[in-house]
């Protein structure tokens, strides 16, 4: 039998389950910047070495934590459906769990690219500093959608979540766009969960909550998931 396509869009609170700061977080990393300082094309333009210093920083701690059990419990539902994830994430934790198929929305914190040549994208497991550049000699910078540029993978992300079955939505209060805009291309007839302890509400009648954490909430959506299979 053919499995259900499963679409999975994630957000930060998958990943601050294993200790990664999120940029609303008060304290740690995120509270010795400004957003406009190091997260936006003017100030990548204006200071780099303060963007490129910022994101160095963001590596080091991608480096230090490992998947939690909502990674590996999202992973797992490649064994019961035909999984696509599309993520709001820039770490890697949805493939270190297992996951195979994952749609970075806003960019991978470990590949950079390059301000000369838009089609050299390559490997960063270290640190980015001034004057690494590509084979163009264009200098290197995060592959990271800042706020304000283009979401080059929106219509991919589109064209997945169009064929859905089942919409599993799960740590994002959908705040951010134009990812949050994604559930309006969810077929009328597809099952919608949404694991997340904030107060979200989707119109449509076949919306399940599951308001709690992805570290706790995804386990007990997967017991629920097998069940309708």
């Amino acid at each position: 039998m053919k499995k259900k396509h499963l679409v999975v869009l994630s957000g930060a609170g998958v990943s601050a389950d294993s200790g990664l700061e999120t940029f609303r977080d008060s304290e740690g990393l995120w509270a010795k910047y400004r957003i406009e300082d190091v997260c936006t094309p003017e100030a990548l333009e204006k200071n780099p070495g303060l963007v490129l210093k910022f994101y160095n920083e963001r590596r080091r701690q991608l480096l230090g934590v490992v998947p939690n059990e909502g990674h590996f419990v999202i992973a797992e539902l490649e064994n019961y459906f035909d999984v696509d994830i599309i993520t709001q994430n820039i770490d890697d934790l949805h493939e270190r769990a297992g996951s195979s198929r994952v749609l970075h929305l806003h960019g991978e914190l470990l590949k950079c690219r390059s301000m000369k040549d838009p089609s050299f994208i390559g490997a960063a497991n270290g640190d980015i500093n001034i004057g690494d550049t590509c084979p163009m000699g264009g200098q290197l910078r995060p592959h990271v959608v800042f706020f304000g540029e283009d979401v080059p993978e929106m219509e991919r992300a589109e064209e997945i979540i169009h064929t859905a079955d089942i919409l599993v939505i799960v740590g994002t209060s959908l705040a951010v766009y134009p990812a949050a805009g994604l559930v309006r291309y969810v077929p009328g007839n597809a099952d919608i969960y949404v694991v997340d302890p904030s107060e979200i509400t989707l119109s449509g009648a076949d919306v399940t909550y599951i308001r709690e954490r992805s570290v706790t909430g995804m386990p007990k959506l997967l017991k629920l998931l097998i069940r309708t299979i």
